[in-house]
C-alpha cells in the first residue's frame, strides 16, 4: 500500500502503485485515470473540472470526489470494465458508468449534488428523452454481457435536490439488486414541455434489474419528473418509504416496461396540475399494490390504466382534490379530469381490491370511471363530493363487476357511444 498525502505524490504513486492510500484533502490535480487493477481509498480529492476516470478492475473506497456540479466525479473509458467496485463513495458531480462488458457493483453511494440538465446525450421513448441520473449505468454499446449489484445509492437532500435525474440504469445490463437510499431531484424542465422528463429511479430501455427497493424517499420537485418508472424488464419493485412529487406532470410511478410484482408500502402523493399517482401505459404489469394514493391539483389522475392489470390493490384509499386541467401523456399535453381511478379503452383491471375509499373532493370530475373493464371490484366506498361530479361513470363497451357490492356515494352513470 502507497500512502499519499499531497496531489504530487498522488500523481507519482498512479504511474507505479496498485494500492493507494490517500490522507487528508487533495485538491489542484487534473483529472485521473486509474491503470487497470489500481485500487484507492481514502481521504478527499478535489478537482476543477473532471475527477476520476476507472479503466478495469478498479476499487474506490472510503473516498469523497467534489468536481462542479455540472463535471463527471466518476467514469469510465474502458469498454470491458473487469470488475469494477465502489464502496462508500460521497461525490458532488456525477458518477456515469458506462460499460459494454464487465461486473459493477456500488456498496454504498452518495451524489450530493450534480446538474445533468447540459447532457446531450439522453436515451429516447414513448415520445419523450429521458435525463440522465446524478447516478448513470448506461450501457451504450449493443454487447450483452455487463452486470451490476447497485445497493445503497442516494442524490440530493431535502430542499437540495440533484438538478436532472437521480438514480438511472440503462441498454443491455442484467442488475441483481438496486437498492437505493434517499433520492431528491429536480429535473429544472419548463411546465408545458411536451418532450422531455427526468425520474427519481429510473429503469430504461435494455435493462433486466431482477429486485428494485427504495429503501429512502423519493421525492420530485419538477415540472414532469416522475419519481419511479420502469421502461424495461423488472422482476419485483418495493418502495418502502413515501413517493412525493412537487411539480406539474409528475407521476408517482409510470410503468411502460414488463413489472411482475409493484409493492408501494408507503404513502405516493402529487402535487400539481396533471401530476398522477399511478400509470400503466404499456408494456406488462402483473401486480400492483399500494399503501394510499393522494393527488392535489387540476387534471392529476390517481391512477391510469390502458393496459391489462390482472391485480391492483390499494390498502387505504385513492383521494383527488382537482379539476380538469392539462397533463403529459406519451409526449403530448392533454386535457385531463382529476380521476380517482381511470380505466381507459383498451385498458382492464381484473381485480380492484380497495381497502379504504376512492374519492374525489373536486367538481366535475369522476371517481371510478370504466371505458375498459373492471373484472371485480373488492370493498371500499366509491364516494364523489364535488358538485357535478359522478361516483361511476361507464362508457362505451366498458364494464365494472360487482358495482352493486360496494357502497357508492354520488350518482352512478352509464353512457353509451354514439
Amino acid at each position: 500500500m502507497t500512502a499519499v498525502t499531497s496531489a504530487g505524490e498522488l500523481l507519482d504513486a498512479l504511474a507505479t502503485a496498485d494500492d493507494i492510500e490517500v490522507d487528508g484533502t487533495l485538491s489542484g490535480m487534473p483529472a485521473i485515470t486509474l491503470r487497470p487493477g489500481t485500487r484507492l481509498r481514502g481521504g478527499t480529492l478535489r478537482f476543477g473540472a473532471k475527477g476520476i476516470r476507472l479503466t478495469s478492475d478498479n476499487q474506490l473506497e472510503d473516498v469523497t470526489v467534489i468536481v462542479p456540479d455540472t463535471e463527471v466525479a466518476i467514469g469510465t473509458s474502458a469498454a470491458d470494465l473487469g470488475q469494477l467496485t465502489l464502496r462508500n463513495i460521497v461525490t458532488r458531480g456525477q458518477v456515469l458508468l458506462t460499460p459494454g462488458r464487465g461486473h459493477v457493483e456500488v456498496d454504498g453511494l452518495t451524489v450530493a449534488s450534480a446538474d445533468l440538465r447540459g447532457r446531450e446525450e439522453r436515451p429516447h421513448g414513448f415520445g419523450v428523452d429521458a435525463m440522465q441520473g446524478a447516478f448513470t449505468l448506461w450501457n451504450r454499446s449493443d454487447q450483452v454481457g455487463s452486470t451490476a449489484t447497485l445497493t445503497g445509492i442516494s442524490a440530493g437532500a431535502a430542499g437540495a435536490p440533484v438538478r436532472g435525474s437521480g438514480v438511472f440504469v440503462a441498454g443491455p445490463v442484467e442488475v441483481d439488486l438496486l437498492r437505493t437510499g434517499p433520492v431528491y431531484t429536480d429535473g429544472g424542465i419548463e411546465p408545458g414541455t411536451p418532450d422531455l422528463i427526468s425520474g427519481g429511479v429510473y429503469v430504461i430501455t435494455g435493462a433486466h434489474v431482477r429486485t428494485v427497493i427504495n429503501d429512502g424517499p423519493v421525492t420530485t420537485y419538477g415540472a414532469n419528473d416522475m419519481a419511479l418508472g420502469n421502461w424495461a424488464t423488472v422482476g419485483s419493485w418495493t418502495a418502502r418509504a413515501p413517493i412525493t412529487t412537487h411539480g406539474p406532470s409528475g407521476i408517482g410511478y409510470v410503468s411502460f416496461g414488463t413489472l411482475d410484482r409493484l409493492d408501494v408500502q408507503a404513502p405516493v402523493t402529487t402535487h400539481g396540475a396533471g401530476a398522477r399517482g399511478f400509470n400503466v401505459y404499456g408494456g406488462h404489469l402483473a401486480s400492483a399494490r399500494f399503501q394510499r394514493i393522494t393527488t392535489y391539483g387540476d387534471g392529476a389522475v390517481g391512477v391510469q390504466v390502458s393496459k391489462d392489470l390482472p391485480l391492483l390493490e390499494i390498502a387505504d384509499d385513492v383521494t383527488t382534490a382537482g379539476g380538469a386541467g392539462q397533463s403529459l401523456v406519451r409526449g403530448v399535453q392533454v386535457p385531463r379530469r382529476a380521476i380517482a381511478v381511470s380505466v381507459e379503452a383498451g385498458g382492464r383491471i381484473g381485480r380492484l381490491v380497495v381497502g379504504g375509499s376512492l374519492r374525489t373532493d373536486g367538481d366535475d370530475v369522476v371517481t371510478l370511471e370504466a371505458v375498459g373493464t373492471v373484472g371485480e371490484l373488492a370493498g371500499g366506498e366509491i364516494a364523489a363530493r364535488g358538485v357535478g361530479s359522478d361516483a361511476v361513470r361507464v362508457s362505451g363497451s366498458g364494464s365494472v363487476g360487482g358495482l352493486d357490492l360496494v357502497m357508492v356515494t354520488g350518482p352512478v352513470r352509464r353512457e353509451e357511444t354514439a
